[in-house]
């Protein structure tokens, strides 16, 4: 059966509008899940009334609240990570590298806590999304290292993987505490004081 095509409203074609209503669904479930508490039940229901959007349209883009969820997840490590990777790519010196890339992130955690607990939060632990936590952070651990391959020609190998999951790990656990207020600093010095760490291990042994 041949498809419908989707018909131009206003000047905005009918897939401009559908990728428009994915957005608003994108940013309600982050609203949701971000929340200081968290939502990993994120019901469908939920979900469009944060929208403002009937759940036809949410079927339109997602099968069920898992595949939002994901998406959402996806999103936000896709953001964190390509704007750092373009923040340190415009810099030459390896110090300005190391800061720059920190900067961006936990900026961009500092101006929407929702990234962060989404990130990092216990609450969502159990949900479908331990999978994709496991993911981002193999994700993450293989920007580490390749930029250290990159910049300071360290050499690839276990020594590498084990410091680049540990700066990850520590960096990660570090924010969570951060955001919960356990850890009492500015975002200045959140920076700083990664940027120090982060770069101590820069002769590290290979």
């Amino acid at each position: 059966m041949a498809t419908t095509p989707l018909r131009v409203y206003g000047g905005v074609t009918g897939s401009d509008r559908q990728a428009e209503r994915r957005a608003l669904f994108i940013e309600a479930g982050l609203e949701l899940l971000g929340s200081p508490d968290g939502d990993p039940s994120l019901t469908v229901r939920g979900v469009c009334r944060q929208a403002g959007l009937a759940d036809r349209y949410f079927y339109e883009s997602f099968t069920d609240r898992d595949e939002l969820a994901t998406a959402v997840y996806d999103h936000v490590v896709n953001e964190i990570a390509t704007t750092a990777l373009d923040a340190v790519t415009v810099v030459e010196e390896p110090e300005r590298k190391v800061r720059s890339g920190l900067t961006t992130i936990v900026r961009l955690i500092a101006d929407d806590p929702r990234r962060g607990r989404l990130l990092f939060s216990p609450f969502l632990a159990g949900t479908p999304l331990a999978h994709r936590r496991a993911e981002s952070t193999r994700l993450f651990t293989q920007l580490l290292g390749t930029q250290a391959r990159q910049v300071y020609g360290v050499q690839g190998g276990a020594r590498l993987k084990l410091l680049s999951s540990f700066l990850v790990g520590g960096l990660a656990q570090t924010l969570t505490a951060w955001l919960d207020g356990g850890l009492n600093a500015s975002d200045s010095e959140i920076v700083e004081w990664c940027s120090e760490i982060f770069l101590a291990t820069s002769d590290f042994p290979q």
